[in-house]
């Protein structure tokens, strides 16, 4: 698709449309140091518990006292917990020679692709009818490589045979929560390899949500050279970071590339993802699942079972479905703002009325605009419970409905007073 179905561009590097408020990744950057400054206020005004965490990402420090002056010196400090931050990924992750830690999952998946791709195009193999993480394709822009994105069930060998990859991704959980069954995965992987190909697997969610909610395997035993995870997802506690492990020749040629650009993790972040992994609890996933299926209710019983696309950790509106409400409300047939402005706008009334932090303010340039509503330990109680919160919503929409045309309001709301 080159449009959205309200006639809107697609920018295909992100998969939504542009408008005139959100149009560049400055914008969103713009929009995310607001929206920082907003929370500061709800904080200072109600207290640290009036905010909900709702972007299934609770990115704490979960270091100890000692860690301090010890492991995170940055000289020293790496050498200190090596060995013990390597056993915990390989743990976690289900295998592996070694383990390094880039300062986000995107930069490491950045990384690699410069790292492995070897000027060929790179085949990024994701769950049926959704698509690879931006990381991917900004990866493969910078790698100046053609992406080539095939669904799980999709026959791959004519373009393995064609295309001969160095590099194939596949990334079992997207950010949508889409999920590829563990048999497709290792079909995958092991056609990848059999091309001769380098297997990378996107696990950023799925390290966690495939084994404790599914009964699925550990990453690493699916077959594939390395894998990277989140530290602050699904489960993780934060810091925000990346941790990868497999096997050692293409884990050190990441960690080089890495380390070139600066998107290495140093001691400090290190050392928290350790912790952050030793510190896993499978019933905290458990809990976050079950908080977000009690909104998924909630929002079928005022929205409808058709408006509400529900994953295994929350709910998600999808952002077009979003505007067609605003329009329908207002009997219009058109918006002076594109889907993604008026999600960012409804997230903006949420944190601030509400409380309610969710990637439509926070979330990192690029990233997936629709409405997700996927609660870290303690955000559904911070924010009233199931009813409370789908009735912000409710009052957020009113809000917008009312103000679709007021260029004052939207600027204001999206980027603070001048």
């Amino acid at each position: 698709m080159t449009a959205d179905r309200f006639g809107n561009p697609l920018d295909s590097s992100v998969g939504y449309a542009r408008g005139r408020y959100l149009a560049s990744s400055a914008d969103e950057i713009r929009r995310l140091r607001h929206a920082q400054a907003v929370a500061a206020e709800v904080i200072d005004e109600r207290g640290p518990e009036a905010i909900g965490i709702f972007t299934g990402n609770p990115r704490y420090f979960p270091l100890k006292p000692d860690d301090l002056t010890t492991y995170c010196e940055e000289w020293v400090g790496p050498g200190l917990f090596a060995q013990e931050l390597n056993q915990a990924a390989v743990d976690h992750l289900g295998g592996g020679d070694t383990t390094v830690v880039t300062n986000r999952t995107s930069a490491g998946i950045i990384a690699a692709i410069l790292a492995l791709a070897a000027a060929k195009p790179v085949v990024s193999v994701k769950p049926d009818g959704d698509r690879s993480h931006t990381s991917v394709a900004r990866g493969c822009r910078l790698a100046g490589v053609k992406l080539i994105e095939v669904d799980a069930s999709d026959h791959i060998e004519p373009i393995l045979a064609s295309e001969v990859p160095a590099l194939v991704i596949v990334t079992t959980v997207t950010s949508t929560l889409a999920r590829m069954s563990d048999l497709a995965a290792v079909t995958a992987v092991q056609k990848a390899k059999a091309a001769g190909a380098v297997v990378f697997l996107d696990e950023a969610y799925g390290a966690r949500l495939r084994p404790v909610l599914h009964g699925g395997a550990k990453s690493l035993t699916l077959g594939a050279d390395l894998a990277i995870t989140n530290a602050d997802k699904a489960g993780l506690s934060g810091p925000r970071a990346g941790i990868i492990a497999g096997a050692a020749t293409p884990v050190l040629a990441t960690l080089a590339k890495a380390s070139e650009l600066g998107q290495e993790a140093r001691a400090p972040i290190a050392a928290g993802a350790m912790r952050s992994l030793q510190r896993f609890d499978p019933e905290d996933l458990r809990q976050e699942a079950r908080d977000g299926q009690a909104i998924a209710e909630a929002l079928a019983a005022r929205f409808g079972d058709n408006m509400v696309q529900r994953s295994d950790l929350g709910p998600m509106l999808d952002e077009q479905d979003v505007m067609a409400v605003l329009l329908d409300r207002t009997g219009r047939s058109s918006s002076p703002l594109v889907p993604a402005e008026a999600t960012a706008l409804i997230g903006m009334i949420l944190l601030r009325d509400q409380g309610v932090l969710t990637v439509n303010t926070h979330g990192a340039p690029g990233g997936r605009v629709s409405i997700r509503l996927k609660p870290t330990a303690g955000a559904l109680d911070a924010a009233g419970g199931a009813a409370a919160l789908v009735a912000a919503l409710q009052r957020a929409l009113d809000i917008l409905a009312k103000r679709l045309d007021d260029e004052g309001w939207v600027t204001a709301t999206l980027f603070g007073r001048a």
